[in-house]
This record gives structure tokens, C-alpha cells and sequence, in this order.
């Protein structure tokens, strides 16, 4: 009886601790995505966290695009972005005052910080 309190406490306190060390990565992020040539195409995304689950939008001037597949485990994340011809797949880390982020667009591997927005 006492050794099976104790596994279930354990697991408690792992399941708990998981939750709390989740990055707090909700609301707005802006940067820039570096192009190829030196160019910058400037960023901005909206999110947010429920249970490890990674929803919001890609604000873009050819308008908001809702990302898809989104989840968050610890520091790490990821989610897709629906584009012409399928979609772009993003992956980063979540640091302690910006975001790291690598995406794929059209076969190209680029790479974003982004900062917490107004």
C-alpha cells in the first residue's frame, strides 16, 4: 500500500512538474526571417498554450493564417503553416526573452528570433 501511494505521488509530481516547466510562449511575437541574399521578411505570430497544445495565428500582408499541428513540450515547439502548395513546417525554442525558429518554405531552411510584441 505505502510503495503504491508513493508511485502515484511520483507521477503526480512528474505529470505536475511538466506542466509548470512548459514555456509560456501566449500572445504576440514579431522579428525577422533572414532570406537568403541578406533580405528580411518581417514576422509576426500570435499564440497560444493550452495543455501542451500550440494554436494561433501568422499575421502576413496578405492576411492572418490560423497554424495548424501546433505543440509545445518544455521549451521546444512546433506547428505547421498552411501555403500554396501544402505547407511550411516550424520548429524553435523558447528562450528566456525571444524565440528561436527554424521553418521550411518551398524546400528553403530559414531561420527567425522573434521578441514578445506589443
Amino acid at each position: 500500500m505505502k510503495k503504491e501511494f508513493l508511485i502515484v505521488s511520483a507521477f503526480v509530481i512528474l505529470a505536475a512538474f511538466s506542466f509548470i516547466s512548459m514555456a509560456n510562449i501566449n500572445g504576440k511575437w514579431t522579428g525577422a526571417l533572414k532570406l537568403p541574399g541578406d533580405g528580411d521578411f518581417p514576422l509576426s505570430y500570435t499564440f497560444k498554450v493550452d495543455s501542451g497544445k500550440l494554436t494561433g495565428t501568422a499575421h502576413a500582408p496578405q492576411g492572418d493564417v490560423a497554424i495548424t499541428d501546433g505543440m509545445i513540450n518544455g521549451d521546444n515547439f512546433s506547428f505547421s503553416i498552411p501555403v500554396p502548395g501544402g505547407t511550411s513546417p516550424h520548429t524553435g525554442k523558447v528562450y528566456q526573452d525571444s524565440l528561436s525558429m527554424n521553418l521550411v518554405y518551398k524546400g528553403q531552411h530559414l531561420h527567425a528570433t522573434l521578441v514578445r510584441g506589443n
